[in-house]
C-alpha cells in the first residue's frame, strides 16, 4: 500500500484531500476452510460516487461475480455479494494489508493484500509448434439440426490411424474440457497424438463455435453429438474407419455406454470416472462424499441424508416436470424454518436452485439407469477411476462396469483403481473439489500413458 506523507502546513491548505486513501486495484487472499484454501480475490476502482468492485474466485477459474455494494469509510472495507450470497468485512492496517472475514453463511478468516494472482502453472499444457497437425472443424448433426465444432488433431507420419472422440463431463464445456485453468482434453489430445492417434475434441453443442441450446440437451442428445464425431471421422481418408472409439470423462463415460449399447461400430470404449450407477445413487453418494471432504461429521451427514434421499427420489420419478416441480418446492419448504421462508434472499435461491434440478439434462441424469446399455456393450471396454474421486465413487462404479459388461460375456473388460489421484485423475493432497485449480498437475501421467498402451493393443487386433 502507497503511504503519504502529509505536510501539517498542507493540512490547513487542503483540508479535503489529504484523507483520501486510494485503495484502487486487485486485492486477493486465501480464504481459510476447514480442510482446503481458496483464492478470492476484489478488483476495486474508485469513481466519482465511490468504490465499485468485482470478486474473483482464481481457483473456481470463476471471474467478474458482480457485488452490490462497495465501501470504503475510515479504513474499514465493506463488499455485498448478493449473487452468492456472501459479503467481506476487512480494516486497512498500517502494514498495507486489510484484515478482515467473508462471510457465507459460516463467517471465514480472509486476509487480502494488493496485487495481482499470479497465474498458476500448468507444466502439462502443450504449447505450439506442434509435432503433429490440428486442424479446426466442423461438421453437421443431420438428427439434432446443428453444427458442432471442433479440433482434429493427426499424427504427422503414416495413414489409416486409429482415432478417438473425447466426450466431456457435465456442464456447458469447451473442446479442451476447460475447468479450473486446467485442460484436460487438450493434454490428452496432445499425449495420444504424439503416440499415433488422431483425436477429435468438440465444443458441446451451445458452447463455443458449435450451435445448439445447451440448457435444453441430455445425454441422450451428447450421444447423438459423439455419434456425429465418429461419422465424419468415418469420411476422413486419414482415419481407419474400423478403429474409433470414446474417451468419456466422468457423465461423458455414461455417454460413451450410451452410444456404445447402440453402435456397433464404435471400436472400443475407455470411462475415465464414468458415472455407471443410477444418477440419485450417484448422487446420494457424491453428496456424502463432497460433504465429508468439507468438514461435515457422521453424525451431520446422518442427519441430513434422509432429506437428500428424499429429494432425490422425488427428481427420480417418471412424471411430468410440473408434477415434480410441485413436490419438490413442497418438500423444500418443509425442512426450512419460518423465519428462513420470509427471506426474499431464500425465495430466490430457491427458485434458482430449482430450476437447476429440474433442467433436462439433470431430469435425465437422475432417472436414467446404465445397467441396460452396460449389459449391450461387446467392444473392448477399459474403465479407470481414481480412489480418492469424491465426486464418482470408484468401488461402486467400477464395481458396475466389472459386473454388466461381463454379464454379456464381453471379456474385454478392465478396470483400473489408480491411488492417490481425484476426479481430475490429478495427484492430489485434500483431494477436495475445490483444490483442482490449485494443483499443478493437469492428468496423472500413468494414466495418460496406459490409456495410450491399451488403445494401441485393443487396434492391433
Amino acid at each position: 500500500m502507497k503511504k503519504h506523507s502529509i505536510l501539517f502546513l498542507l493540512g490547513f491548505i487542503f483540508p479535503i484531500c489529504i484523507h483520501a486513501q486510494d485503495i484502487s486495484g486487485t486485492w486477493n487472499g486465501k480464504l481459510s476452510l476447514p480442510n482446503a484454501s481458496l483464492t478470492i480475490c476484489f478488483n476495486l476502482q474508485q469513481t466519482e460516487q465511490g468504490y465499485t468492485s468485482t470478486c474473483d474466485s482464481p481457483d473456481q477459474n470463476v471471474k467478474g461475480i458482480p457485488t452490490g455494494s462497495t465501501l470504503f469509510q475510515d479504513s474499514i472495507l465493506t463488499i455485498q455479494i448478493p449473487d452468492i450470497r456472501a459479503s467481506y468485512k476487512g480494516k486497512l492496517e498500517k502494514d498495507g494489508k486489510i484484515y478482515g472475514d467473508f462471510t457465507q453463511g459460516l463467517r471465514f478468516k480472509l486476509n487480502l493484500e494488493k496485487g495481482e494472482v499470479a497465474k498458476p502453472k500448468r507444466p502439462q499444457e502443450p504449447q505450439p509448434p506442434f509435432p503433429y497437425k490440428a486442424e479446426d472443424i466442423t461438421f453437421e448433426n443431420k438428427e439434432a439440426g446443428i453444427t458442432l465444432a471442433g479440433t482434429l488433431t493427426l499424427p504427422e507420419q503414416g495413414k489409416k490411424f486409429p482415432a478417438v472422440v473425447l466426450v466431456t463431463g457435465s456442464g456447458a464445456q469447451n473442446r479442451d474440457e476447460e475447468i479450473m485453468g486446467h485442460k484436460p482434453f487438450l493434454v490428452i489430445a496432445d499425449y495420444l497424438t504424439r503416440n499415433g492417434i488422431a483425436v477429435l475434441r468438440c465444443d458441446d453443442r451451445g458452447v463455443g463455435g458449435s450451435t445448439g441450446v445447451f440448457a435444453e440437451a441430455t445425454n441422450e442428445d451428447y450421444a447423438s453429438d459423439a455419434e456425429a464425431a465418429i461419422n465424419y471421422l468415418k469420411g476422413r481418408k486419414e482415419i481407419n474407419p474400423k478403429q474409433i472409439g470414446i474417451i468419456g470423462h466422468s457423465c461423458g463415460g455414461t455417454v460413451a455406454f450410451i452410444l456404445g449399447a447402440r453402435n456397433k461400430d464404435i471400436a472400443y470404449i475407455v470411462s475415465m470416472a464414468g458415472a455407471t450407477i443410477k444418477g440419485d445413487s450417484l448422487m446420494l453418494k457424491q453428496a456424502e462424499t463432497v460433504s465429508k471432504s468439507g468438514g461435515t461429521s457422521d453424525a451431520m451427514w446422518e442427519l441430513y441424508k434422509p432429506t437428500l434421499r428424499t429429494r432425490y427420489a422425488i427428481l427420480a420419478q417418471d412424471k411430468s416436470t410440473e408434477e415434480i416441480r410441485k413436490e419438490l418446492y413442497a418438500n423444500i419448504i418443509a425442512t426450512l424454518p419460518p423465519v428462513q421462508l420470509q427471506d426474499p434472499n431464500i425465495a430466490k435461491q430457491i427458485e434458482v436452485e430449482m430450476n437447476g434440478m429440474l433442467s433436462p439434462w439433470y431430469l435425465h441424469f437422475m432417472k436414467y439407469d446404465p445397467t441396460q446399455d452396460l449389459k449391450k456393450i461387446k467392444c473392448p471396454v477399459l474403465a479407470v477411476n481414481g480412489d480418492k474421486d469424491i465426486q464418482v465413487d470408484a468401488d461402486m462404479n467400477l464395481k458396475a462396469v466389472e459386473d454388466w459388461v461381463k454379464s454379456n460375456g464381453n471379456k474385454k473388460v478392465t478396470t483400473k483403481k489408480y491411488p492417490g489421484l481425484n476426479h481430475l485423475f490429478q495427484s492430489c493432497k485434500t483431494c477436495t473439489i475445490m483444490e483442482y485449480g490449485q494443483l499443478e498437475e493437469t492428468i496423472s501421467p500413468e494414466v495418460l500413458k496406459d490409456m495410450t498402451e491399451w488403445i494401441l493393443l485393443n487396434c492391433k487386433h
